[in-house]
């Protein structure tokens, strides 16, 4: 199971960061696709390929290839909007709040799979994007669907405990 092999990678300092992930993941309350829409995203955002080239297999093992896709396109979409609406929302300069975006986003519109799960992923990488505007547009849709703030807070604990697992394990490869 690569998530054991995950877990066993992480060194003896960063002990929390083992257990939690065994947690976040081992023990999540949400339904298979969305926790594991979740973490295949949350290991693309990472930018860790150690982390990516664990947790993808088992993720692919526990979703639709049209969830799959999805994730994906989640964490692809969401890489750019960060930068755009964080940049926006950083300038002083409120003018560019007016301007179009001029960007396709068609994906977000008709993703293949429930919109709650998308939405759901797209949050999770906005969290490890560090992009205000995005996480709280968001936490909106996701709320305004019916989702409790417990789901909601479940997909950024996965998004910061398989960060802080991929920030960790780089810095041992590149410290080794």
């Amino acid at each position: 199971m690569a998530l054991d092999e995950l877990k066993s990678a992480v060194p003896d300092y960063a002990k929390d960061l083992k257990l939690n992930l065994g947690s976040v993941i081992g023990n999540s309350d949400l339904p298979a696709q969305q926790l594991w829409g979740t973490v295949l995203a949350c290991a693309i955002a990472s930018r860790s390929p150690r982390v990516l080239r664990e947790l993808a297999p088992e993720a692919e093992a526990n979703l639709s290839p049209e969830a799959f896709k999805a994730a994906k396109s989640a964490a692809a979409i969401m890489s750019m909007n960060n930068v755009f609406y964080r940049t926006r929302h950083l300038l002083s300069d409120d003018e560019y709040g007016t301007m179009r975006a001029g960007l396709r986003m068609n994906v977000i519109g008709n993703p293949g799979v429930d919109k709650v799960d998308f939405e759901l992923w797209s949050f999770a990488v906005s969290a490890i994007n560090g992009c205000g505007m995005c996480l709280d547009s968001h936490e909106q849709v996701l709320r305004k669907a019916g989702v409790d703030r417990d789901v909601i807070q479940e997909s950024f604990k996965i998004a910061s405990v398989i960060q802080a697992v991929a920030v960790t394990l780089d810095a041992e490869a590149a410290l080794a």
